[in-house]
């Protein structure tokens, strides 16, 4: 993938990324990724962003299944920095997780930290990205997963491979939305733009002539690798008139099925196949918002590139550059097309889904708000704060270290082990909610796990707000996903539902507006690990938890000790 066209004017930030990947039965390969803080041009105007390697999105890292990277990040941006591998198991490897004051103190101006892990057992798509407060708004880049050397593809050998990176693009630092945000109280100013492979598309002013292009032959077999990327928004994606048939998400195989339309949460990947079968032209790849929560404001506008057939150009020697056809969508708020999209997510084969359970949690998920005295700092929904909770605890980062090395270190004070398996009241969630219901309590509750434990997680939709989804994520783990539905979850009706022959893997989970999801998985690998909305926004506001899973027996169900250039706080 090649860089975006920038207009190029050097800033004072500057990030260093420097990357050694080993290759399984392959010779080792150097990379110098230069994170670097750029001037680029977006929607008619220039601004500065944080960039790797002056790139927006940053650089495709490209790996198989049983390779080592070693990645040194030098930080000299003016805010502090983490990196998350997002997906990547990291057995055994928990310092090299990334989240802030997670699994490490930030890497703060002028220091620098080295992230050192093994991809084990994992190929797909997955992705890399700041975790840090906003800066993931432009500090990304694809994760690819090669099978081993001499391993196939489980479906047929595409013609080529396109990462597909969809952003999010306001026409300010989001670093000062952000402060906004948390010094009113009141959601986020609204996107300007969305992004793929970083560019917004032609239907924006000022973008006709950076439109991303890809170029194929009539017969090709592409093999789109989909990451939203975008901070706050799920996103519809579609190519016009192509089918889509997907064979894999959150790095894990899929049964193959087709689509017309896809739809991504925040932290999701989809890796689908499309064959140029069309007559050759110009065809619209585009991304719109999925905006599920009732009279919440979002971002109406409409990403694009342009799928181009390559005897088309003929044509446009000669002066016929033909428009490109333009996809259908569904509506911002089909929440019915995208039930019936993920509803058709299978593993490939009959997989080892944890039957017997030893914790069996209930955790819902959503917004609320803190009461307030009116002024500037209230003005959300009725002179309140927005705040966001799982079981009615809004989570609290610490500041003075990380949580893993609390634990590790034995240092008191920093967390309790108190997080509610269930909610302290039980109402009803996705209908009228009484007020009383909704200012949550604040603190670092973490769950404790043993190491083996067989978990079962209903996450639940809450109304307080308004129902939305909420792209849930777990750190250090793949899940399966053995239910979904609408309305309050009940386990005397549902348990009968579950899926437990062949139920999709995933890293990330979309909880439908209105509804729940049961995921279920073994806890085999110590550390603290963040389960949150991938919506930053409902990050930022408290909707996360920490599960800290402790040792097993032996060195190998352990925690390592922690790094020696481990930053400090």
């Amino acid at each position: 993938m090649k860089d975006s066209k920038f207009c190029l004017n050097l800033w004072c930030n500057v990030l260093f990324l420097i990357l050694l990947v080993t290759f399984t039965n392959a010779e080792t390969h150097y990379h110098e990724f230069v994170v670097q803080a750029t001037a680029v041009k977006r929607l008619c105007r220039t601004q500065n962003i944080i960039t790797v390697n002056g790139q927006y999105p940053g650089p495709t890292l490209e790996v198989r299944n049983g390779d080592t990277l070693v990645v040194k990040v030098i930080n000299s941006a003016q805010y502090n920095a983490t990196i998350h591998w997002h997906g990547i198991r990291q057995m055994g490897t928990p310092w090299a997780d990334g989240p802030e004051y997670v699994t490490q103190c930030p890497i703060q101006p002028g220091a620098a930290y080295t992230y050192h892990f093994t991809v084990k057992n994992q190929e797909g798509t997955l992705w890399w990205h700041a975790h840090s407060r906003w800066l993931r708004a432009t500090v990304f880049g694809a994760l690819i997963i090669y099978p081993k050397l001499g391993v196939s593809y489980p479906f047929p050998q595409p013609t080529t491979e396109i990462p597909i990176l969809l952003g999010e693009w306001w026409n300010s630092d989001p670093m000062d939305v952000l402060r906004q945000a948390l010094f009113t109280g009141a959601a986020p100013n609204v996107s300007d733009a969305y992004t793929i492979n970083g560019q917004p598309g032609d239907l924006y002013r000022c973008s006709n002539r950076d439109t991303t292009k890809f170029f194929v032959d009539s017969g090709d077999i592409i093999l789109l690798r989909i990451i939203n990327a975008a901070l706050n928004q799920q996103l519809f994606f579609t190519v016009a008139n192509h089918k889509l048939t997907v064979v894999g998400a959150d790095a894990a195989y899929t049964m193959p099925f087709t689509t017309r339309t896809l739809m991504l949460g925040p932290g999701q990947t989809t890796n689908v196949l499309l064959t140029a079968d069309q007559t050759p032209g110009r065809y619209y790849i585009a991304a719109r918002a999925y905006a599920s929560a009732r009279n919440a404001q979002f971002d109406n506008t409409t990403a694009t590139a342009i799928l181009e057939y390559k005897s088309a150009l003929c044509s446009a020697r000669k002066g016929f550059l033909s428009k490109p056809t333009l996809p259908q969508l569904p509506a911002y708020n089909d929440t019915a097309t995208v039930a019936a999209f993920t509803t058709q997510f299978r593993s490939p084969s009959n997989v080892k889904v944890p039957i017997e359970i030893d914790e069996d949690l209930f955790l819902t998920v959503g917004l609320g708000f803190v009461n307030c005295n009116p002024g500037p700092q209230c003005q959300g929904p009725n002179n309140t704060r927005f705040a966001a909770s799982m079981n009615n605890v809004s989570f609290v980062l610490p500041s003075t270290t990380s949580l893993l090395q609390a634990y590790y270190q034995g240092i008191p004070g920093v967390f309790t082990t108190d997080f509610p398996a269930v909610p302290p009241i039980k109402f009803d969630y996705t209908g009228s909610v009484s007020r009383a219901l909704w200012q949550p309590t604040f603190g670092t509750k973490l769950y404790r796990l043993k190491f083996g434990s067989r978990v079962q997680i209903v996450l639940q939709d809450t109304a307080i707000f308004s129902t939305e989804d909420h792209p849930i994520h777990l750190h250090g783990y793949h899940f399966y996903v053995i239910a979904q539905g609408f309305g309050n979850y009940d386990s005397g009706q549902e348990t009968a539902n579950f899926n437990l022959i062949d139920p999709p893997k995933r890293n990330t989970i979309d909880v439908p507006a209105g509804g729940w999801a049961v995921i279920r998985f073994v806890a085999d690998n110590p550390g603290a690990w963040l389960m949150h909305c991938h919506i930053d926004s409902h990050l930022t506001w408290g909707l996360a938890t920490v599960f800290l899973v402790e040792n097993g027996a032996g060195q190998l169900q352990s925690i390592e000790s922690p790094p020696a250039d481990l930053p400090p706080c």
